[in-house]
């Protein structure tokens, strides 16, 4: 019984034992560097040291000693790391009287990105709406030290965190003035706080095109009928586009591709072009504009019309007076004729009339106007002839009167012009000395033009003959003597008369005077003087 209860004991003595030996002390290890930052493929010198000889460094990383020492308290041991691929915690450890003892370092490796791509942007965006830029960073460590910067030529839009390995993305809002800027981005790995540099890597750049395109459609501006085989010129145009200096214009009539002159304004875009048609029939006329992949488009309709001019006959432009004349006027395709010169009369597709020719109607103009309606627009076309009628000569007594009394020395005009076509000449002689008739201004008249002259107008046709009188009277000066003889007396007479009036006046005035002065001094007395 005494024995089993000390086989009991025996455990809990041991452990009473045990508390009261002391344990073995803790060896003290340390590692240099601490942290080390090198390039992926380097090398890195590890030194452990200890107060305890049995050194080891602990790694996943390819070791080879490179030698030891130490003496008494202190001893150390080298290992190089070689062709460093990859992040890793080495630790240098020693193991002192069945006690293991640590020190840990840290080991980070750096690399370069391998390449930095910017997604290819859109070939256009519209103005006001959003984009992405996406960057690619291929390779590149350590990435918790690795961003990547978002840049519209040089000016920096923003700044992520490259951690992941997923395409870094930013959303940018397209601005017009953004159109023809370059956009890009750069990866920079900041080392500087493992006392090394900040290493950058730009992408290359994306070049940004903005549009504006309106909703609107073009303005296409033609004629709605166009007569065959003219010019005629057709404009398109649209507002409130950008740039317009990248917009394309397509004209085109029937299927036809036109050839326009474009010209790009501000925010707008006009082509122009002048053409022929050559057929007959209603066609579709399209403009098309396009921006950035956009269309807007116009379309009209235009009907080619043939219009010949009308036709105006005459059975002979000149005759002699008395001769019947007939007027004739005809239209074509369709179209109404109006003949003026002529008895006014509806619109119908042929008009005549028939006339005597007088002198009255030397140089009449008949027109000959054709109307013709088409897409709704009426069209005119004229032709005109003019009558020549021979008639003649005629002196009469309106265009030449035969008696011409005047004064002699007063300023007249004497007058004697025949009519007649062709135009007749004229030659008018003094009976007696062929003296010719002074036609026109006489200023003034003089006696030695009076007398009787015999006028002859001649043309093709015939002569005729008419006399003409000039008869000047001079002037009598004996009664402008006894005229001027009258004045001077009455004038003489009249200014005696004014002279005595007014003597008489003047001397009627001092007597009156002289008696209202005494008159006065009776009275008022003179007042004596004191004594």
């Amino acid at each position: 019984m005494g024995l089993r209860v000390a086989r009991n004991l025996l455990p809990a003595l041991l452990a009473l034992l045990g508390t009261l030996l002391p344990a073995p002390e803790a060896a003290q290890v340390s590692v240099y560097p601490p942290d080390a930052t090198i390039p992926v493929g380097g090398s890195l010198l590890v030194n452990c040291s200890s107060d305890c000889n049995s050194l080891g460094l602990e790694t996943i990383l390819s070791k080879e000693s490179r030698g030891f020492g130490g003496a008494e308290d202190t001893f150390w041991k080298a290992f190089l790391l070689n062709d460093i691929q990859e992040d890793d915690t080495p630790k240098c450890f020693s193991n002192c009287g069945g006690v293991q003892s640590m020190a840990s370092m840290t080991v980070t490796v750096y690399a370069f990105p391998d390449r930095v791509d910017l997604a290819p942007l859109p070939p256009w965006v519209p103005a006001g709406d959003n984009f992405t830029l996406s960057c690619h960073v291929a390779g590149g460590a350590p990435r918790k030290s690795l961003s990547v910067v978002f840049l519209r030529d040089k000016e920096e839009l923003g700044r992520l965190s490259a951690e992941g390995e997923d395409p870094i993305k930013m959303t940018v809002t397209a601005r017009r003035e953004d159109h023809g800027a370059n956009f890009s981005c750069r990866s920079e790995l900041d080392l500087r706080p493992q006392g090394l540099e900040l290493f950058q890597n730009s992408s290359a750049s994306q070049h940004l095109q903005i549009f504006v395109m309106p909703t609107t459609q073009p303005s296409l501006v033609s004629p709605k009928a166009v007569e065959v085989g003219t010019t005629w010129n057709l404009d398109c145009s649209l507002d409130g586009l950008f740039p317009a200096s990248e917009a394309k214009v397509h004209l085109e009539v029937g299927g036809q591709q036109l050839n326009p002159k474009i010209t790009p304004r501000t925010d707008a875009v006009w082509a122009q072009v002048a053409t022929k048609w050559e057929q007959e029939g209603e066609l579709e006329l399209k403009c098309e504009v396009t921006l950035a992949g956009q269309r807007r488009e116009a379309v009209e309709n235009v009907t080619f019309y043939s219009f010949p001019a009308p036709s105006l006959t005459l059975s002979a432009s000149e005759v002699p007076e008395g001769t019947e004349v007939k007027v004739e006027c005809e239209a074509f395709a369709g179209a109404l004729a109006t003949l003026r010169g002529a008895p006014a009369r509806p619109p119908a597709p042929k008009s005549h009339f028939t006339f005597s020719a007088s002198a009255q109607d030397h140089r009449r103009l008949f027109l000959c106007s054709a109307t013709l309606e088409v897409a709704g627009q009426k069209f005119h076309k004229n032709q005109s002839r003019e009558l020549h009628v021979l008639y003649g000569p005629r002196l009469s007594d309106k265009d030449c009167p035969g008696n011409w009394t005047w004064e002699a020395g007063s300023h007249q005009t004497l007058r004697c012009q025949p009519w007649g076509n062709p135009t007749p000449k004229l030659d008018c002689r003094r009976k007696g000395d062929d003296a010719p008739l002074p036609i026109g201004d006489l200023k003034p008249v003089k006696a030695e033009i009076r007398g009787t002259y015999v006028c002859h107008a001649s043309s093709l046709l015939k002569t005729v003959t008419r006399e003409v009188v000039v008869e000047v009277i001079s002037p009598d000066y004996t009664l402008i003597i006894i005229i001027g003889v009258v004045l001077v007396v009455v004038l003489t007479v009249a200014g005696f008369l004014g002279y005595h009036y007014n003597r008489q006046r003047k001397i009627r005035k001092y007597e009156l005077q002289k008696a209202q002065e005494e008159a006065a001094l009776k009275l008022n007395p003179l007042t004596a003087p004191p004594e």
